[in-house]
């Protein structure tokens, strides 16, 4: 597990490298999901750049859409783009959005960034490859701030009323927002609950522990019959003593100062 864990310190130093150079953008989302992406990515999806123009493999979808600085140090690890693209990030004319854009940035599968809608399209490519009889699943990753959303509930049914077995969701349960906790702005617990009285199969896993996020992931894969939704317990900010459930790090970018003092500490554990 330890080459996975390595991997993700990696990719959250690219992560505050790109936010650093951009001057703005969201790195508590896209640090407290990075261990989840790097399972999924380098372990659990099969998608690759060989594979990428066909249907026959999995697809992902980034809900929270804020996190694509996240997105965008997995794809260009796995070679979709050069790494120096990373730097370009937010620029103008750059192929990295703010948010993901499928039609500027390959290897992203769907433009996201106005919250709530990742799940319902995740339904939409699952009953295509239903349809298809194509045996491969859509995995989407929801923020739990974005639980807030109605269109998430809509969708929710709709997965659990087509059985759609083939759609795995995971939720990055970081319990914070832009503007305070989750608690405070719009209370959303208990989330597993919630999923289960929409009939889906719930499993709980730490957002931030290898092996527990293969585990769960594992267990999801083998699910017959309903969708399942994998409660990820995570820390915003996570891996950057500074930014560890401070919801100010929620959307600012670190000045080049607190670039290289988060860069060190990340040296330091590496």
């Amino acid at each position: 597990m330890m080459k996975f864990e390595e991997k993700a310190r990696e990719l959250r130093g690219n992560i505050i490298s790109s936010l650093e150079s951009a001057g703005s953008g969201h790195p508590g989302g896209s640090l407290s999901a990075i261990d989840i992406l790097t399972v999924l990515y380098y372990k659990e999806m099969d998608i690759s750049l060989e594979n990428y123009d066909s249907q026959d493999r999995d697809h992902f979808i980034l809900s929270k859409g804020h996190a694509a600085p996240a997105l965008y140090a997995v794809l260009a690890d796995k070679g979709f783009f050069d790494k120096k693209e990373l730097l370009n990030l937010r620029k103008f004319s750059s192929m990295l959005q703010g948010h993901p854009d499928r039609l500027k940035t390959r290897g992203v599968d769907s433009s996201s960034g106005s919250l709530g809608q990742g799940l319902s399209i995740a339904n939409g490519l699952a009953l295509a490859k239903r349809q298809d009889n194509i045996d491969k699943k859509v995995y989407v990753l929801l923020g739990d701030g974005e639980l807030q959303e109605g269109q998430v509930w809509e969708a929710a049914m709709t997965a659990a009323h087509y059985k759609l077995n083939n759609v795995i969701a995971l939720v990055d349960h970081n319990g914070l927002q832009i503007d305070g906790s989750n608690d405070e702005v719009m209370a959303v617990n208990n989330i597993a609950d919630k999923f289960k009285a929409f009939n889906w199969h719930v499993l709980e896993a730490n957002g931030h522990d290898i092996t527990s996020l293969i585990e769960a992931i594992e267990q999801a894969k083998t699910n017959k019959g309903a969708p399942t939704m994998i409660l990820c317990e995570t820390i915003k900010g996570k891996g950057v003593s500074f930014m560890e459930n401070q919801v100010g790090w929620h959307g600012k970018a670190p000045s080049p100062e607190e670039a290289q003092r988060a860069l060190s500490e990340l040296k330091e554990v590496l």
